[in-house]
């Protein structure tokens, strides 16, 4: 078990401080804008604080920013939260769960709750100017699932093909990269 509410808390920050004029800029998620990474944080939000808990969850969207509540700067960050305190209840890391239309087991389903975070964090972070870090801990589980991902299987459905970063690269660049994003998105 960790605890995701570090990670969720500035994701929510980040969402708090979207401005209408962020909405239609382009993200490092091909293809998303902020207004539709946005509406996948929502949904991702409610579909991992459904795993936490056990109940099935059909229909969550892939982000589209015409599905964006006119709220999301209070109803994003409180799904949020919702999904951390979710992840504090020892029974959500037990057992067997599904996200995303996948069955996975309790500890995975949290760890991909994390990376989904600290990910979509780092995407929305840069694509509003924004400055990101996570905790080393967290960042630490992040990095193992990312690099628990084979080559082979990186064909975009959930990561890109990894995008060297050097080995004295700080974590989160580390963690960026092998996802398939570059670090230096934005920054140019």
């Amino acid at each position: 078990m960790f605890d995701l509410s570090p990670a969720t808390d500035r994701l929510a920050g980040l969402v708090r401080d979207v401005t209408d004029g962020d909405l239609a800029a382009p993200t490092p998620c091909p293809d998303y804008t902020v207004g539709d990474l946005l509406d996948h944080i929502n949904g991702l939000s409610v579909a991992f604080t459904m795993a936490a808990l056990k109940t099935p969850l059909t229909g969550a969207g892939s982000g589209d920013a015409s599905r964006l509540p006119s709220d999301f700067r209070e109803s994003v960050p409180q799904r949020l939260a919702e999904l951390a305190k979710a992840w504090q209840a020892p029974q959500a890391w037990e057992g067997m769960t599904a996200a995303g239309g996948v069955d996975l087991p309790g500890e995975v389903a949290g760890a991909v709750a994390l990376d989904e975070i600290v990910l979509h964090g780092w995407d929305l972070a840069r694509a509003t100017g924004r400055p990101f870090d996570v905790e080393e801990d967290l960042l630490q589980v992040v990095y193992g699932f990312v690099s628990s991902v084979p080559a082979d299987q990186r064909d975009g459905s959930l990561f890109g093909p990894a995008v060297e970063v050097g080995s004295n690269a700080p974590l989160l660049d580390r963690v960026v990269g092998l996802s398939g994003r570059n670090p230096a998105w934005g920054l140019g």
